[in-house]
């Protein structure tokens, strides 16, 4: 018999924010990288390889509290929602996404504008592009793509995490019979953690396109609109129809090398700490 671990409200909370900040910082170049490739005046005006650690100060502040607040959302609502297996996953990452975007979004914005130089010399710091993002746009600017994100993360994670907890059952249930520990060891959940994470990234790279595009949008000052007010479903069309759909899929493979690599260090280090809790 396989016993799940169920941490408590604080375990949860504490693992999720050292999780969170753990794969942000260790990643971030390759993150900028993507974003970079993922950007409409491309992957040279935005940056190129050079200052690869532009809006890391977002992540530093927004890291922790996003990550906590969303797996102290998914392991309240794993244990409490009347529904099992799959189902239960799904819907309990979902909310846990959705609760963690009010405070990822912000982050987001803000380090994708400084990550591809949106601001030109005005920006040349997380603090700056927050101060230019309030001027101009007010609270709604820290929220621009909060829809899209929202609709990128419910599919990515009602991918990713049934599978995680899939690959971590049937690993646990196979190596149940040769030891008498009975609940997978922080590098195992890793594997299972990257396996999970790079699939989920690949298939829902076009939904991270069209984030990043969105984000990027600048509100003119002058006129109160952005380059592009158009809906997302045109928008999305429009990549298509004038860059192809390898614009679709720009980044995608830094994203999944991110993702799996990240996947692994940020649910095995999530594993580790919850494991340090229950000894």
């Amino acid at each position: 018999m396989v016993h799940e671990r169920k941490p408590t409200f604080l375990q949860s909370l504490t693992a999720g924010g050292a999780a969170g900040t753990a794969v942000d910082l260790l990643f971030f170049p390759i993150d900028t990288i993507k974003t970079r490739l993922q950007s409409a005046q491309g992957f040279t005006r935005a940056g190129g390889f050079s200052g690869i650690y532009k809006g890391v100060g977002s992540v530093v502040v927004g890291s922790a509290p996003g990550a906590a607040v969303f797996f102290s959302t998914y392991d309240t609502l794993k244990k409490t929602l009347p529904v099992q297996g799959p189902l239960n996953h799904m819907i309990s990452a979902s909310v846990g996404e959705v609760a963690a975007c009010l405070v990822r979004v912000p982050t987001e914005v803000i380090k994708t504008r400084a990550q591809t130089s949106s601001y030109g010399a005005l920006a040349q710091s997380s603090w700056a592009a927050a101060k230019l993002v309030w001027a101009h746009e007010g609270i709604s600017g820290f929220y621009r793509g909060f829809g899209i994100t929202v609709m990128r993360e419910i599919p990515f994670t009602s991918l990713q995490f049934p599978l995680y907890e899939f690959l971590k059952y049937r690993l646990a249930l196979s190596l149940t019979p040769k030891r008498q520990h009975k609940q997978l060891y922080a590098h195992e959940a890793a594997v299972c953690g990257s396996i999970a994470g790079g699939v989920a990234a690949a298939l829902t790279t076009p939904l991270d396109v069209l984030k990043t595009r969105v984000m990027l949008d600048i509100k003119n000052p002058s006129t109160n609109t952005s380059p592009q007010n158009i809906s997302l479903l045109t928008r999305l069309r429009l990549i298509y129809t004038t860059e192809g759909v390898g614009a679709l899929f720009a980044g995608v493979v830094p994203r999944t090398m991110w993702i799996s690599a990240g996947g692994a260090v940020f649910l095995g280090m999530y594993e580790l700490v919850v494991d340090g809790f229950s000894r």
